[in-house]
């Protein structure tokens, strides 16, 4: 029951929140409200912790299954697990939602009851997406997803908030219509193939399907839309930058720390294990959007006067690199992806909550306004520099790991696309420190500028855990890729075709590119989309447990 725990507990305690925060807006109840809600988020990071120790790290199947009847009729389950691809996305989940109500302490004072609330709930969607394995249970936390952040930029947001808001509803919910009529597509295409007759939403049913050419094609275009506006990434990046210049702190954190990376989740779960050859044979086209996203985000980053559009951009840029890390579909390449995901959660949360520390000071976010903070606020530059020096993948930080990871494993798919992207990591070191540099650097000639006050304990207590949680990601990878190595692996296998049988059992960080004395340049790939395959849809195996497939229960 773990997971349902972890899951329910942060909605639980909005419900706690709105009881306790009184009726109506009761500034007097403001300390208690958010004492409160600080306190449920931390216990939810508490037990993702516990449910990493009891994770068993040589195994690839579902873990902590849960299992429970829904709407039977419609072969409709409570079907939950976790594995270690979705793992760490949880823990990141349950580290970035206390900083992001910390990040809020002194910035938020209109209705804090709501707003905390809202973010509680934001939580527990967001939470019940990484464990969702059957796709109705998954539709519907993707879709709750959408409703907390929708008030959290339209009511606590800045001027142009409700353009903001709308606009990011609008199209986030395009692509979610489409990927709700895939997800009927499959299920009604498993009932045409059981014997029984009765639909299946569990991913490892669908799995086992063998669909024609038309369908897989226009399925997997269906969930691949959905998931790269997400993401997003260009040319659908258009909402995320008003979304994030828009958002409060808050909600700018856990936006770029944890709900983009719903997106590229969503591919790797869904997207391209369900849909083999149309993944194969599209992901050279979506890598030409990764690669056109790494450099056209990092060269309008360049250029922007207001420092939380430019991190707004810069996520287009790092993003890119996580897309074409899951085209590559090699080990190299998707253990970079993912644990990409988690270095930009961590950098990029950091980075919104030091321009909201800005922010607060003075009210603006403008670049031009500042200069010489070193000599005012050396505390606050020393974790600045920190924080951007993971952004832009400093040896021996966290960011550094990821990029490395994916840049090796787009060589070994296509040198060509490892070439340009190659590029995103030079220009993300010129805007960041750029940047850094006209921030906190030269004359102190704002006289706004002369008193403002160096980091306060409560913003102690939100840089400390991001730097050290930045530095140790850097220097002891190994505790996070070994866990992701089997999930990764057997998802290789069921996108690629390719066996790693012979591959020696997960023990440590290794950059397994030698496959009998030679270079795997490219894994064997399945058969090229061109094939005509049989009319209709038929299962791969007529008789297939799901829980045969990978589901493991620990409890």
């Amino acid at each position: 029951m773990i997971l349902s725990l972890i899951v329910f507990l942060p909605l639980a305690g909005a419900l706690l929140v709105l009881l306790a925060g009184g009726s109506g807006d009761r500034p007097d109840r403001e300390r208690v409200v958010r004492t409160l809600a600080l306190a449920v988020s931390l216990v939810t990071f508490v037990a993702t912790l516990l449910l990493w120790w009891r994770f068993d790290s040589s195994s690839a199947d579902y873990q902590f299954v849960e299992r429970h009847a829904w709407i039977p009729a419609f072969g409709i389950q409570y079907l939950v697990g976790v594995d270690g691809i979705s793992l760490f996305l949880i823990v990141l989940t349950g580290f970035l939602t206390p900083l992001a109500l910390l990040s809020s302490w002194d910035s938020v004072h209109k209705n804090v009851k709501m707003f905390s609330f809202f973010l509680l709930a934001l939580e527990s969607s967001m939470l019940g997406v990484f464990v969702s394995i059957d796709l109705f249970l998954f539709y519907m936390f993707w879709d709750f997803v959408l409703i907390p952040m929708y008030f959290l930029i339209g009511i606590w947001g800045y001027e142009r908030r409700v353009y903001a808001a709308v606009k990011f509803i609008l199209y986030t919910m395009a692509g979610s219509v489409l990927m709700l009529v895939a997800i009927i597509g499959l299920a009604m295409a498993w009932a045409q193939a059981s014997p029984t007759g009765t639909p299946s939403f569990n991913l490892l049913d669908l799995q086992s399907l063998t669909l024609s050419w038309p369908l897989e094609k226009w399925f997997f275009l269906a969930f691949a839309i959905a998931f790269l506006i997400k993401v997003p990434l260009f040319p659908f990046h258009t909402w995320l930058p008003d979304a994030h210049v828009e958002a409060p702190t808050a909600g700018s954190v856990i936006l770029a720390g944890v709900m983009l990376k719903m997106g590229t989740y969503g591919l790797v779960r869904f997207a391209f294990p369900l849909f083999p050859s149309a993944a194969m044979h599209f992901a050279p086209w979506i890598a030409v959007f990764a690669v056109i996203g790494i450099i056209y985000g990092a060269l309008v980053a360049m250029v922007q006067p207001d420092m939380k559009k430019l991190v707004a951009y810069s996520s287009v840029s790092h993003l890119g690199f996580v897309v074409l890390g899951l085209c590559a579909m090699n080990v190299q390449g998707l253990e970079g992806s993912i644990y990409q995901m988690l270095n930009h959660g961590v950098s990029t949360g950091g980075l919104f909550m030091i321009v909201g520390m800005l922010s607060d000071r003075r009210h603006t976010r403008l670049i031009s306004e500042y200069g010489g903070l070193k000599a005012v606020m050396p505390r606050f530059v020393a974790a600045f520099l920190l924080i951007t020096l993971s952004s832009i993948a400093l040896p021996g930080m966290n960011g550094f790991i990821g990029e490395f990871l994916i840049l090796l494993g787009g060589y070994l798919w296509n040198s060509k696309f490892a070439a340009f992207a190659a590029s995103g990591v030079i220009l993300s070191a010129v805007y960041m420190l750029w940047m850094f540099q006209r921030v906190n650097y030269g004359e102190l000639t704002n006289p706004k500028n002369r008193a403002l006050p160096d980091l306060t304990p409560r913003e102690w207590a939100l840089v400390v855990p991001t730097i050290a949680v930045a530095i140790a990601m850097g220097i002891f990878p190994v505790a996070f890729l070994r866990p992701m190595e089997p999930a990764v692996k057997r998802t290789i296998e069921r996108v690629t075709g390719r066996s790693f049988a012979q591959t020696p059992a997960a023990g440590g960080w290794r950059l397994a590119i030698w496959n009998g004395g030679g270079v795997d340049r490219q894994p064997p790939r399945r058969e090229s989309p061109g094939f005509k395959p049989p009319a209709g849809v038929e299962p791969r195996t007529a008789t297939r447990e799901p829980r045969s497939a990978g589901a493991k229960n620990h409890d």
